[in-house]
C-alpha cells in the first residue's frame, strides 16, 4: 500500500567517517541507502539533483546530517508475477542451451558430426552475445525492460520452433541455426535481473530479487541436465531415436509458446507508483541527460571494475566450460551412464540454486559485497579441485558430493557478481554493468570450452579440470586485489543529492 518514506542518515553515522576514521565497515552506506537503487536506469552524477522529487540537507555544526526525502513510494504484489514470468522464460531459454550436450554422445551419432561440432550447439550461445550486447544495453536503457524482455521471448519462441523442423540426420544446419536463433534470445535475458528488481522491488528485497532472477536461469540449466536423458534415450535404430527427438522439440517449443504469450500479455514496463525514492528520483531526469557512451567509458576506466570483469568470466567460464562438457568426463569414467551425467549437472546446478538465494538474502542483510564475494570464489577454487581429484574414483556417488559443493559455491557465485558490480560502479546503470560482465563470461567461455575440450582429447580428463582449476586460482587472487572506495560513493551521494547551508 502507498506508503510516505522517510530516509535519515544520522549524524553519529556521517560522523564517524566525516571526522577522517581511518576505515570503514562499508555497512553505513548501503544500510540507509541502498546505493544500487540510486542507478537504475539512465543516470549520471547529477541523477539525484533537481526537480520536484530532489532531496533536502541541513547541513549543521558539529556533526549533524540530517536527509528527508518525502516522496510516495509503494511494493505492488505483481512485482513478484513479473520476475516469475522473466525468470520462466529464462528456464526456457537456458534449457535449450544444454539439451544437446548433456547427451552429446548420442546427437553425435545421430547427425554424424564430431565433438567440435557439438561443443558448437553450446558455444554459439556465448559467441552470439559479444557482439549483440551493446546494442541490447543500449535497447535496455533507451527503450526499457518489457521491450527487451518481450524481444527475447520472441527470438526463444521462434528458434524452439525452427529446431521441429531439424529432425533428420542430415538437417545438422538447420538444427545450429535454430539453436543460434534461441542464442540471440540469450542476450535479451543475462543483464535483466539486476535492473528488474531494483524497477519492481524495495530496498530491503533487491539482492534476494536478483538472485531469484539469476536461479530461473539456473533453473532451465538444471532441467536441461535432467530431462534430455529421460526424453532421449540411447537407442539403436534411428526412427525410434527421431522421434523421441522430435518430442523434446515440440515440448520445448510448446513451452517457450506459452511464456511468449504471458510476457506479450502480462509484463509491464514498470509499476505506477516507484517502490523506493531513489527510483522516483530516477524517473525525474530526463533521458537527455544521460550518455550511454560515457558511461561505458567511465566503466572501462575504473580499474577495480575491470578487475570485476575479469575475475567473473573466469568463474562463469568455468562452469560454463564445466556444464559444457559433462556428459564427456561421466562417460570417460561412467560408461553408459548419460542419465547420471544428467543427473550430477542437476546436483551442480541445483545446490547452486540454493546458494544463489542464501547470498542473496545475506546481502540484502549485511551488505558485505567485498567479503561475500571473496569467500565464495575460494571456496568456489576448492570445491573445482576436489571435482577433478574424485571424478576418477570409480564411485558416482562421490561425483555427486563434490559436484554439489561446486555448484553451490561456483553457481552461487553469479549473482554476487552483479551486486558487487552495482557496488563499484555507482551510480552507472545497472543494465551496462552486467552486460559487461556476462560479455567477459562468454568470452572465456568459449575459449575455456575449446581449451579443456582440446586438452582432455590430448592429456585426458584430469589434465583439462586442473586447466580450469589454474584459472580459478587466478580469479580468486584478483578478486582478493579489487577494493570499494566507501568514501567516494559517500561524497557521491552528498554532493549531488544534498547542498549546504
Amino acid at each position: 500500500m502507498p506508503q510516505s518514506n522517510e530516509i535519515v542518515t544520522r549524524s553519529s553515522e556521517m560522523s564517524k567517517n566525516a571526522a577522517g576514521a581511518p576505515e570503514h565497515n562499508g555497512e553505513i552506506f548501503p544500510s540507509k541507502v541502498n546505493k544500487k537503487l540510486l542507478s537504475t536506469g539512465p543516470t549520471s552524477n547529477s541523477s539525484l539533483v533537481g526537480g520536484p522529487l530532489s532531496s533536502s540537507l541541513n547541513v549543521e555544526a558539529g556533526d549533524r546530517v540530517g536527509l528527508v526525502s518525502k516522496v510516495e513510494t509503494r511494493l505492488y504484489r505483481r512485482r513478484w508475477v513479473m520476475l516469475f514470468l522473466f525468470s520462466a522464460y529464462s528456464a526456457s531459454n537456458a534449457f535449450m542451451w544444454l539439451q544437446y550436450s548433456i547427451i552429446g554422445n548420442i546427437f553425435m551419432r545421430f547427425y554424424n558430426i564430431d565433438t567440435m561440432a557439438l561443443d558448437w550447439l553450446s558455444m554459439i550461445y556465448l559467441l552470439t552475445y559479444v557482439p549483440l550486447i551493446v546494442p541490447v544495453m543500449w535497447m535496455l536503457d533507451k527503450r526499457g525492460v518489457r521491450e527487451v524482455v518481450l524481444t527475447g521471448a520472441a527470438f526463444n519462441c521462434i528458434g524452439a520452433w525452427v529446431k521441429i523442423g531439424s529432425v533428420g540426420q542430415d538437417l545438422f544446419p538447420v538444427t545450429f541455426f535454430g539453436q543460434f536463433v534461441c542464442s540471440v534470445g540469450t542476450v535479451f535475458i543475462l543483464g535483466i535481473p539486476p535492473r528488474l528488481a531494483s524497477v519492481w522491488f524495495g530496498e530491503s528485497e533487491v539482492s534476494t530479487a536478483c538472485s531469484i532472477g539469476v536461479l530461473g536461469n539456473q533453473l532451465g540449466i538444471a532441467i536441461g541436465f535432467l530431462v534430455p536423458p529421460i526424453l532421449v534415450p540411447n537407442v539403436e535404430d534411428m526412427d525410434e531415436l527421431a522421434g523421441h527427438i522430435r518430442f523434446m522439440f515440440y515440448i520445448t517449443a510448446g513451452v517457450a509458446t506459452l511464456l511468449f504469450v504471458l510476457v506479450v500479455i502480462a509484463f509491464q514496463e514498470q509499476p505506477e507508483i516507484p517502490p523506493t525514492v531513489a527510483q522516483a528520483t530516477a524517473r525525474n531526469i530526463p533521458p537527455e541527460d544521460y550518455s550511454y557512451v560515457a558511461s561505458i567509458k567511465r566503466l572501462l576506466c575504473n580499474k577495480h571494475f575491470i578487475l570485476l570483469v575479469i575475475t567473473y568470466g573466469l568463474n562463469v567460464g568455468c562452469f560454463y566450460a564445466v556444464s559444457t562438457l559433462l556428459n564427456r568426463m561421466i562417460i570417460e569414467y561412467y560408461p553408459g551412464e548419460e542419465v547420471n551425467a544428467g543427473r550430477i549437472g542437476l546436483t551442480i546446478v541445483i545446490a547452486g540454486m540454493v546458494g544463489s538465494l542464501i547470498c542473496g538474502i545475506w546481502l540484502d542483510r549485511s551488505k558485505t559485497y567485498k567479503q561475500t564475494t571473496l569467500a565464495v570464489y575460494v571456496m568456489s577454487f576448492l570445491g573445482m579441485i576436489l571435482f577433478a581429484c574424485t571424478l576418477n574414483l570409480g564411485h558416482l556417488w562421490v561425483v555427486f558430493i563434490t559436484a554439489g559443493a561446486l555448484g553451490f559455491f561456483m553457481t552461487g557465485y553469479l549473482p554476487l557478481g552483479f551486486e558487487f558490480a552495482v557496488e563499484l560502479t555507482y551510480p552507472e546503470s545497472e543494465g551496462t554493468s552486467s552486460g559487461l560482465l556476462n560479455c567477459s563470461a562468454q568470452i572465456f567461455g568459449i575459449i575455456f570450452i575449446i581449451c579443456q575440450g582440446k586438452i582432455i582429447d590430448s592429456f585426458g580428463i584430469l589434465a583439462g579440470n586442473i586447466f580450469l582449476c589454474v584459472f580459478m586460482l587466478i580469479g580468486t587472487i584478483m578478486t582478493g586485489i579489487i577494493t570499494h572506495n566507501h568514501d567516494l560513493a559517500q561524497s557521491l551521494l552528498c554532493g549531488h543529492a544534498l547542498h549546504s547551508e
